[in-house]
């Protein structure tokens, strides 16, 4: 059993097939991450359900996805079920008590959940340039963009702020390239192109306000409880890129807003990414060296990040030489590629004398799982075969009217339920085209004529009206070549007066020049 300073997670498997040894997670290391990784069915979803209830009961806040709907029970107690007592038994779990534990829903789509909103601005470019996939040109225009609205005083709130920026800046392409270099329109083109697209995916639920507040997903309990955050992923994962840029930006943000804390004697706060490999296939290495950094430097700050995915392989090994606790279920090698991903889980493990880690990767059941954690000193324990406790909350998804009745119920019920819709950059840009537009009119009613010189109407030789026709509607006749007198000295006084004579003429009438032109 696990103590007031750990986690209990299982227990081991000794040589004789028994289970004797409690494998547990130092609570002042569970800022150290972690990983939790195997096949499809093995037990992944349990032992993330199991580690999110040792955190809240040990009064650490949790945000965790929930990919299909299953991680919903964690906030209804479980039923005394055979297979789950006979486990409770079998790693010696007693009493094995149910309990229910508290769950604030989020959704970034504001169906399943509370919604969850971010603004343009703390997005940034480099996240935005990653979400909507930008060659490095456009990438340089965007930050351009974001350079103009900050010396602007642009807001940036949501998508149509950035639309109407970009406009702006297409129109003033010359001006802008001169002080901070090329910006052409088939650029800023394909960045609106690309926000449309993002916008038909759902971003436009996302960016805006009342943006989230941090502290929200860091609450306690009146009797010290960490709240668990359940983020409704199942709509979201039809847009990858959306969900894995959404969660690096929450990183972002509690690595920007956090003090340094040390080490503490249990996180501030854990943070489990499921489906974990959405966050680097095709990523940038510079979104790839952001997240390295991120993960590196985050626990400093007190907060666990913990990832779930079903290959090791899929985390680069500049991240996974970060990740302390390790949980591995079962994997298959049946492919040359699912060998090496066996033998690349084998060997970041502390060898145990007692059996062949890589064998027993592939042999092992459902709810087993091979289980390293960092022990006194932070030093990684032997990895040893170990059977997962069965969990505290309900096996399996809420209905939908015990979710609705827990939103009801939240504590952040109706903060952010309305999107509020201020005037940002949009209304600005509006505000002064529109200024633009009424002095312009108000210029051409002051003066009719344009304000310029206009050429004399010397008739066109036939005494025709318009269309060059006669008053009874004939064609008229086509003006000669040759000048009357009358034309003849008026073109020659207009002439005098471009010439030096003509020149002096006028400045002597206007007395208001002193030197010649």
């Amino acid at each position: 059993m696990a103590q007031d300073d750990s986690i209990f997670i299982g227990a081991s498997r000794k040589p004789d097939d028994s289970y004797q040894r409690a494998e547990q997670l130092l609570l002042r290391y569970g800022n150290r991450h972690g990983l939790v990784t195997g096949a499809t069915g093995t037990g992944k979803t349990v032992t993330l359900q199991v580690l999110a209830e040792g955190f809240s009961n040990a009064g650490v806040p949790v945000f965790c996805a929930d990919i299909k709907g299953d991680l919903s029970g964690i906030a209804m107690k479980g039923e005394a079920k055979d297979f789950l007592v006979a486990r409770a038994e079998a790693v010696k779990l007693d009493p094995y008590v149910f309990e229910d534990f508290p769950v604030i829903f989020w959704d970034l789509f504001g169906e399943q959940g509370h919604p969850i909103r971010a603004t343009v601005s703390e997005m940034g470019p480099l996240l935005l340039s990653r979400l909507m996939n930008l060659t490095a040109a456009q990438e340089g225009v965007l930050n351009i963009a974001f350079r103009i609205a900050d010396e602007e005083g642009l807001l940036l709130l949501d998508m149509k702020d950035l639309q109407s920026l970009l406009a702006n800046i297409a129109e003033r392409a010359a001006e802008i390239g001169a002080r901070y270099g090329n910006v052409t329109k088939p650029s800023v083109g394909a960045i609106q192109r690309s926000l449309l697209v993002l916008e038909q995916q759902g971003g436009n639920y996302f960016f805006g306000e009342p943006a989230l507040r941090i502290s929200d997903i860091m609450r306690t309990t009146r009797d010290g409880r960490g709240a668990v955050n359940v983020l409704a992923a199942d709509k979201l994962m039809m847009n990858p890129r959306l969900y894995a840029t959404f969660l690096l930006w929450l990183l972002s943000e509690l690595f920007e807003e956090l003090p340094e804390v040390g080490d503490p004697d249990k996180p501030k706060l854990v943070f489990f990414f499921d489906e974990a490999h959405l966050l680097f296939d095709d990523a940038p290495k510079v979104v790839v060296d952001r997240i390295e950094q991120v993960v590196r430097l985050i626990r400093s700050k007190g907060v666990g990040v913990y990832f779930v995915t079903q290959n090791p392989l899929d985390v680069p090994e500049t991240v996974l030489a970060q990740l302390g606790n390790r949980v591995q279920h079962a994997l298959r090698a049946y492919t040359p590629r699912e060998q090496k991903a066996v033998k690349t889980a084998a060997d970041t493990f502390r060898p145990n004398p007692d059996f062949d880690c890589a064998k027993t990767i592939t042999q092992l059941g459902t709810g087993e799982a091979l289980v390293s954690t960092l022990e006194n000193k932070g030093v990684p324990s032997m990895v040893q075969r170990t059977l997962i406790r069965p969990p505290a909350s309900r096996l399996g998804p809420l209905t939908p009217e015990e979710r609705r009745k827990l939103i009801n119920e939240s504590p952040v019920a109706g903060q952010y339920d309305q999107t509020i819709d201020r005037e940002s950059a949009f209304e600005m840009l509006q505000k002064k085209a529109a200024e633009v537009q009424k002095a312009q009119q108000e210029a051409q009613q002051a003066n009719p004529g344009g304000g310029g010189w206009t050429m004399p109407d010397f008739g066109n030789g036939g005494g025709t009206g318009s269309g060059g026709r006669t008053p009874n509607g004939a064609p008229a006749p086509r003006p000669s070549n040759r000048q009357s007198v009358t034309e003849a000295a008026i073109k020659s006084v207009v002439r005098s007066v471009g010439s030096s004579l003509g020149r002096e003429l006028v400045r002597g009438i206007l007395g208001s020049l002193k030197k010649g032109f």
